[in-house]
């Protein structure tokens, strides 16, 4: 799965881009903390960052 495709995920499940820092996009809601997504064009998340990013957000993909 792509940076892309999980910030697509992230916005179906009620996430917002609150900004964008170089290659990474800053995602927010409601009150939680913010998670920075990284965004390298189509290359594919590593499975590490994915799995965190995945517990962090509490969405699946």
């Amino acid at each position: 799965m792509t940076g892309k495709e999980f910030i697509k995920l992230l916005k179906k499940n009620g996430w917002e881009c609150n900004r964008i820092s170089g290659s990474h996009h800053i995602m927010v809601k409601g009150g939680q903390r913010s998670v920075p997504v990284p965004v390298h064009g189509k290359k594919n998340l590593p499975k590490g960052i994915l799995s965190a990013l995945m517990k962090q957000t509490g969405v699946k993909g």
